[in-house]
């Protein structure tokens, strides 16, 4: 089984990916177990002086003026990840639950947290062990770090609340610790503060975003291509050296793999057949800048990731000089401004594929393919209402695009008076993400439908491999209408699964 090593520097996004989706074991390095050591000891030295230190020896948050006696701050400790534990809602996937306790782990051990290096190691054994604790969808205001995602974790690690077995069923938590032989922890002064107050789960979700949508973007640049083939149109809109004069790098990528999807098409470049066009549409023509565009947002949203999971993210922090210092780096703006950007530019690639979709349907704007791409029009409905699924999911999408980011609702008594809401971006983009891959499922249902009906033209080889690929996968061809919903249902997972961009890849090589 992979492993993945946490030391002192951050992860990397694969690492994240590697252990949330993947189930790899990780291990901490030897530096990380130094460091911790280290910053433990600075930690027990404020300890033990009687000024008062935040997070070591008062409150928190608008409590903090309270100084804790020594014989308190176990209790306190415990207190804390109890009292936050306050979630509300369905159980978040335990995808996002692994990539929060790994990103926490992260942080604790860059040694900036004051955490004991035993600590850390029942995080790494709970992780190994396949223990996922029940996290609710409600409950972060993404300020102050996650909150009450962080304290369901850090509760498991007590060996309280409820927790979901390696074989998916929840039990308590201390039930599993034990089959397992991991010993509870018993939090120390600044412990349980350390184990809730970062920007993890928001950071977990931004990072599997990012890897679906880096292989849904080169979908629906095959679905775009595929549509423009189906609707007769010019691939001539897609020569380098017009998107040169225009140098966004996303744009450039897009119209090249359209262009290599398309490259030896029979179908391309009949505008001035049966009924001449002098340009194609503006969602088959600007499809490399609408896809472009998100492509960039991509990319920024992907240095900002990277920037994150090199971070320490905790208040107050360990640094070298020995202070210890309070801070605001766990705010969550930097991540929740990205997540709602990726969520806006998700709802217009979405939206651009329904219309070319709605194209494909419409014969007054087909050029010659039947009604909805029915076999008998009027006694067959075709494809109507798939087009009416793909159009409530473009909806939805466009609502989802509504920044989370741009609310704040105060809290901890005016404490905590301006929060980002960077969890609920998190929520809402997974959300986002699910139905721009239905919607492109859809997309390639209805062209690859398309194609098949332009009798007498040839498709690219590309684009052949395609249908051969996704008939193979139980997806249906032209025919009479039928029980859609299972069609729609594997045309979803073979976008899902990757397979559409890799039955594309077995022909052109990599897309960009």
């Amino acid at each position: 089984m992979h492993t993945v090593v946490v030391g002192t520097s951050g992860v990397t996004a694969s690492d994240v990916l590697a252990v949330a989706r993947g189930g790899a074991r990780v291990e901490l390095s030897e530096e990380a177990v130094a460091a911790l050591a280290a910053a433990r000891g600075i930690v027990d030295a404020l300890a033990a002086k009687p000024d008062p230190v935040y997070g070591v020896s008062t409150g928190f948050g608008a409590l903090a003026t309270r100084h804790i006696s020594q014989e308190l701050r176990a209790q306190l400790q415990r207190n804390i990840v109890r009292s936050h534990a306050a979630g509300l809602g369905p159980r978040v996937e335990r995808e996002v639950v692994r990539a929060l306790m790994f990103l926490r782990l992260k942080t604790v051990c860059s040694g900036h947290t004051g955490v004991r290096p035993e600590v850390a190691r029942t995080m790494a054994d709970v992780l190994n062990a396949g223990i996922t604790p029940v996290v609710h969808e409600y409950g972060s205001l993404g300020c102050s770090g996650d909150l009450a995602p962080l304290s369901h974790c850090a509760l498991t690690l007590m060996g309280e609340g409820d927790a979901e077995g390696p074989d998916g069923t929840v039990r308590p938590a201390g039930e599993l610790l034990a089959e397992h032989r991991i010993a509870p922890v018993e939090l120390r002064e600044k412990e349980g503060l350390a184990l809730l107050n970062g920007t993890d789960g928001m950071l977990g979700m931004l990072v599997m975003a990012l890897a679906d949508l880096d292989m849904l973007y080169k979908s629906a640049d095959v679905t775009a291509a595929l549509s423009l083939e189906a609707l007769l149109g010019t691939d001539k809109v897609l020569a380098p050296e017009l998107h040169a004069i225009r140098p966004h790098p996303g744009q450039g990528a897009a119209a090249a793999n359209m262009l290599a999807v398309l490259k030896g098409s029979g179908l391309t470049g009949h505008h001035q057949d049966d009924a001449p066009r002098v340009q194609d549409a503006y969602s088959v023509r600007c499809a490399p800048q609408v896809a472009g565009a998100g492509r960039d947002t991509i990319t920024h949203a992907r240095l900002v990731a990277d920037r994150e999971l090199a971070s320490s993210v905790d208040n107050p922090v360990v640094l070298p000089d020995g202070r210890v210092e309070s801070n605001g780096n766990f705010h969550g703006a930097p991540v929740a401004y990205v997540l709602d950007f990726l969520a806006i530019a998700a709802a217009d690639l979405a939206s651009i594929a329904e219309r070319r979709t709605d194209r494909l349907l419409d014969k007054n704007r087909s050029h010659g393919l039947p009604p909805f791409l029915a076999d008998d029009a009027g006694v067959d409905s075709g494809l109507m209402i798939a087009q009416y699924t793909q159009a409530a999911l473009v909806s939805e999408m466009k609502r989802l695009a509504v920044p989370a980011s741009a609310d704040s609702i105060p809290s901890s008594a005016m404490q905590e008076d301006h929060v980002s809401m960077g969890w609920s971006a998190a929520r809402k983009l997974r959300t986002a993400v699910d139905n721009l891959t239905r919607v492109l499922a859809i997309e390639l249902y209805a062209a690859t439908r398309a194609v098949e009906l332009r009798e007498g033209l040839t498709p690219a080889p590309a684009s052949q491999a395609v249908i051969e690929a996704v008939r193979e996968a139980g997806v249906q061809g032209p025919g009479p209408d039928r029980f859609l919903a299972p069609d729609l249902a594997a045309a979803d997972a073979f976008v899902r699964g990757g397979e559409l961009v890799a039955a594309v890849e077995r022909v052109t090589g990599p897309l960009a």
